[in-house]
């Protein structure tokens, strides 16, 4: 992001905080960034923290901004931008308000806003999230350039469609839940085989960091790198002939396909 630009966060919750703290650190001056959020302890801790602007009045914080950021619960979004509508008719709005499309923020704001929306996950928290960014109607390749730059502090980038939405939703949006989820029962096998859980943490969260560090340095496929450590008659085939038989690949299509479907619902309201 350019230095001389007006970043306005609506909303200071978890995710905003990301973006602040990694532009914060990516050498982007405090006082170009500016926060509003009707929780004034929360006002006061991005203020004390980082040194930016902070404000209740969405409409005063807005005005004069280049990018507006839409960091809020996609239950408050109408309320949100009816109080932004008209405010700052030449920026470039980021929605990160999960489920929201691009069209519903751009009849909401009136006029022909810029809408640029994004799907990142939680581990954007500690700088290593992935974000999907699509362009709405009026948004154009620069738009997504600047809203990449954005993201970028906390994380990786990819472009999709709006219609692809869902999927990376279920892929990307929720997929942490499902990597902690076989922490979980990697961990209770563990202590089950006889190692103590503070052991078995241990092993299995460094396994974890280990595996995807590999995959994403060596740029190989996963199917090869889980090639290269099964040994026929060994045991990591021993173990994976259980999850095969078990169909461990259908297991995560319905589950996936069970969360696309859940947020194909909720952007309709549901």
């Amino acid at each position: 992001m350019s230095e001389q630009q007006k970043i306005v966060f609506i909303g200071a919750g978890n995710m905003a905080e990301a973006l602040v703290k990694g532009l914060c650190n990516a050498g982007v001056p405090s006082h170009s960034i500016a926060t509003t959020d009707p929780r004034a302890e929360r006002l006061e801790y991005f203020k004390t923290t980082y040194g930016v602007g902070a404000s209740s009045d969405n409409a005063e914080a807005a005005t004069g901004a280049d990018t507006i950021v839409l960091a809020v619960k996609p239950q408050h979004i109408s309320e949100v931008l009816a109080s932004l509508r008209g405010v700052a008719p030449d920026a470039l709005y980021v929605s990160i308000a999960a489920g929201i499309p691009t069209a519903r923020i751009e009849k909401e704001l009136s006029g022909r806003p810029r809408v640029v929306r994004v799907m990142p996950n939680t581990p954007a928290l500690v700088g290593a999230g992935v974000s999907a960014l699509c362009a709405g109607a009026h948004a154009t390749t620069a738009d997504l350039e600047r809203a990449e730059s954005l993201l970028r502090a906390v994380g990786a980038t990819v472009r999709v469609t709006e219609s692809q939405m869902d999927a990376v939703t279920a892929v990307s949006g929720s997929g942490p839940a499902y990597v902690f989820r076989v922490m979980e029962a990697m961990e209770q096998a563990g202590v089950e085989l006889g190692l103590s859980s503070e052991v078995t943490r241990e092993l299995v969260l460094q396994t974890f960091l280990g595996a995807s560090k590999l995959a994403v340095e060596s740029g190989r496929a996963p199917q090869l790198l889980r090639e290269q450590v099964t040994s026929k008659g060994g045991t990591t085939e021993a173990a994976l002939k259980v999850l095969n038989e078990r169909d461990l690949v259908g297991v995560f299509s319905e589950a996936l396909s069970a969360a696309a479907r859940r947020a194909r619902e909720l952007a309709n309201g549901a």
